[in-house]
């Protein structure tokens, strides 16, 4: 395993110590390795993206794909097209769970705008963990 993969799988660890029975994939790469070690049995992920492999003149392949068998994951793909015509009424139940924490989720930080290029092009090669943001002042 690679040097990034241990970093993300102990992020993994850390933040999800009971392991992930839902994943929404959109990095690919290293991270969704890092996910499948940490999937609970009969976990599921919706796939709607994997931009660490946008770029790539040659796609890699997923070096441990074999935890969808052993783990029994289910995996299925989308595209936001398919669900367009029910966005209002997703806005309207996420907003109440996030209100409520049910749905909880993870900010990396990276501080100052002179960091910003650095964690934009870090987005690329699933160097963060949850939602990438930039912190430009304190208020």
């Amino acid at each position: 395993m690679g040097v990034m993969l241990l970093g993300v799988l102990e992020a993994k660890t850390r933040y999800f110590p009971n392991g992930i029975d839902i994943y929404f994939e959109n990095v690919g790469g290293e991270m969704l390795e890092a996910v499948l070690e940490n999937m609970n049995h009969h976990g599921r992920i919706a796939a709607c993206g994997m931009i660490s492999e946008y770029n790539r003149e040659e796609g890699r392949g997923v070096r441990n794909i074999s935890r969808v068998i052993s783990k029994r994951i289910n995996i299925r793909g989308f595209i936001i097209n398919d669900y367009w015509h029910m966005y209002p009424q997703f806005v309207e139940k996420v907003r109440s769970y996030i209100k409520e924490g049910k749905i909880v989720y993870v900010e990396d930080i990276a501080d100052g705008l002179e960091n910003a290029p650095a964690a934009f092009a870090g987005l690329f090669e699933g160097k963060n963990i949850g939602k990438q943001v930039v912190r430009v002042c304190d208020e």
